[in-house]
């Protein structure tokens, strides 16, 4: 195997991830000395994003590929082109009869606007093979469009954007598949944004699995996800997003990515299906149902996982460092990193999923919405920021209806109903004023409320809730992501908590020194992958010398939170409580926090209170 990356940071360019490892450019030119050098037998493109089928479907091209006999694995350049050129993709469509909106392409400014003419105001420019819609934006007047329009043409390697009616307001929808190349074909995951059509996959809130359709909603996607993938000859995994009318049946195909995308890493991690290992070993031509399913060892990859928890992700955008950037969200993805929760419902996947973004926030509150006037928090209902999420619950503290919110922001009243729970339970936490009875403190850390949280709204202590809560026997117990919704035993030890009963994080009976290392949390500007790197190493160096290690982190993105990387993995929020009932359960001989970045060491002294010995330097060094 030889690989071509040149960033440092990543595991991938390590001398232990293949036989030879060039650090080098991803250009043409690059590629090109390589290959003939190296006189690989054939090329893997899908497994480096935008980048990677880009570099490939050039080298195809210009015939190079051809002529040094090397071929391209998994899914052709003939589908790759299917589906990423725009024109090619519509006509593809057509052919098995799926809709597309209303759009035209344009290689010119002059041409975009005689689109805009035809299709009618407001348009979205998407812009052909660029990498998190860079260049597109929507336009609701020519203006607008000359402006968008010259920059997507600017960014596209080939000049070429797509004009295309925007449909905002509608639901989208994502279907993460996989097929094989005798046509075998799966749905991994389906996905929900919560924020309508009109925001980049990237910067919306998603949910898995899909909440808000009727069964027969979700057949239609579903079936029309796998006709597409099956239609466009794919070999690997794909992603297809969806636009949803509301309020009928009518669906459009908003696009399809013929390659692993972000959103695969998010889909494996929240279904514990290995989509870029099972993709890899299609490519060379294995079929589903040769592959085996490593979590429960006993399937194979052409099961299709079910999940019988949710999970929410959340993006972690950079504007508590870029204070005087514009926050508004639209098609170009402005997001560094995101954050993943696993709990027994959206509300409790929501609580988590903000403690595990490290903005200082607890719940679903922004202490600078309170002072703002009721018609001050209207307006800023109808703007798609960051700060969206606390300005609906904001609105529904100062007694706006869910109906109503959905008619300004386009929100599903599903999820909104989701969020009037989470408010309701904050206002019967404050009527309590003292001790909460058992019933109500056990509905709070089902919804995922933290106890510090729960203290502020009961006027009580931290610690007077946690021994409240302990003498109710309400702690937490572990789950296990099974990817078959516990219809077979999983072999893998990748937990979640929640607050009903049964634990299923079992100590394996190894007898040995248990290492805890805590991860680095959200990709953020200051605090990037290498900290994730640098925790993956410990972990191995533990392994090999015979300890059993154990890794809580809370990014879908990293290599860390790969349920094979370490012997417990816990996907939970890095706060000192969310770890202190890890450490209660695990009770670990040391913790490793020099590792994990900032994140990791402001846990230290939370960690030394609880009596785990730091390992390396201590808290006071620290």
């Amino acid at each position: 195997v030889v690989l071509c990356n040149s960033n440092p940071a990543t595991i991938m360019t390590d001398q232990a991830m293949a036989d030879e490892i060039y650090l080098e450019p991803l250009t043409v030119e690059t590629v090109k000395r390589i290959i003939k050098k190296e006189k690989p037998d054939s090329i893997l493109a899908g497994l480096g994003g935008q980048t990677g089928l880009t570099l490939a479907m050039q080298l195809d091209k210009e015939g190079f590929l051809q002529a040094q006999g090397v071929r391209l694995l998994g899914t052709d350049a003939a589908a790759i082109s299917r589906a990423e050129d725009r024109e090619l993709f519509k006509e593809a469509m057509a052919e098995i009869g799926q809709p597309v909106i209303a759009s035209d392409i344009a290689e010119t400014v002059d041409q975009a606007l005689a689109v805009a003419e035809k299709i009618g105001y407001p348009v979205i420019v998407r812009p052909a093979f660029t990498l998190g819609g860079a260049g597109g934006g929507a336009a609701s007047s020519p203006d607008e469009l000359k402006i968008i329009a010259g920059t997507g043409l600017d960014a596209s390697p080939i000049t070429q954007i797509l004009v295309e009616k925007a449909i905002f307001g509608w639901k989208e929808i994502e279907f993460e598949t996989m097929r094989d190349g005798v046509g075998n074909v799966i749905a991994v995951c389906s996905m929900e944004n919560l924020d309508p059509v009109g925001v980049h996959t990237g910067d919306s809130i998603v949910v898995a699995p899909t909440q808000t359709l009727a069964n027969r909603e979700f057949q239609m996607l579903r079936s029309a996800a796998l006709d597409i993938i099956s239609a466009l000859e794919i070999e690997g995994g794909c992603n297809v997003q969806f636009a949803l009318n509301p309020d009928s049946y009518e669906y459009a195909v908003i696009e399809v990515n013929p390659r692993v995308s972000r959103s695969s890493a998010l889909a494996s991690k929240a279904t514990g299906y290995p989509i870029a290992k099972v993709a890899a070993k299609v490519a060379l031509g294995y079929t589903l149902d040769e592959i085996p399913n490593a979590v429960t060892g006993k399937t194979t990859a052409c099961f299709e996982p079910t999940i019988d928890y949710c999970v929410l992700k959340i993006p972690r955008l950079p504007f508590d460092k870029f204070t005087t950037a514009s926050r508004t969200l639209g098609t170009q993805m402005k997001a560094t990193g995101e954050v993943m929760a696993i709990a027994n419902s959206f509300e409790g996947a929501l609580m988590k999923a903000i403690r595990s973004l490290e903005l200082n926030v607890r719940a679903l509150k922004l202490d600078k919405l309170e002072g703002l006037y009721t018609d001050e928090i209207e307006d800023l209902l109808v703007q798609v920021t960051d700060e969206r999420l606390f300005v609906v619950a904001e609105a529904l503290r100062r007694g706006f209806s869910p109906q109503k919110i959905n008619h300004i922001t386009k929100m599903d009243i599903w999820f909104l109903d989701g969020f009037q729970r989470i408010i309701d339970m904050e206002n019967e936490l404050s009527r309590c004023k003292g001790e909460p009875d058992m019933d109500t403190l056990k509905r709070a850390k089902e919804m995922c409320f933290a106890d510090s949280y729960i203290g502020t709204l009961c006027g009580m202590t931290q610690a007077q809730v946690k021994a409240l809560r302990e003498r109710y026997g309400i702690i937490p117990s572990f789950k296990m992501v099974d990817t078959c919704a516990a219809e077979f035993d999983a072999e893998t030890p990748y937990y979640y908590s929640t607050y009903d009963g049964e634990n299923e994080a079992v100590d394996n009976g190894s007898g040995k020194k248990k290492v805890l290392v805590l991860g680095s949390g959200p990709i953020r500007i200051g605090q990037g992958i290498e900290f994730d790197y640098c925790s993956v190493h410990s972990v191995w160096a533990f392994r090999r010398m015979g300890y059993e290690t154990i890794i809580i982190n809370n990014n879908p993105e990293t290599v860390s939170t790969d349920f094979d990387v370490a012997d417990k993995l816990y996907f939970e929020p890095l706060t000192a409580e969310d770890v202190q009932n890890i450490v209660e359960l695990e009770k670990p001989w040391g913790a490793v926090v020099q590792f994990g970045g900032q994140t990791a060491i402001k846990l230290a002294k939370a960690l030394t209170e609880m009596d785990v010995q730091i390992l390396g330097t201590s808290a006071d060094g620290v």
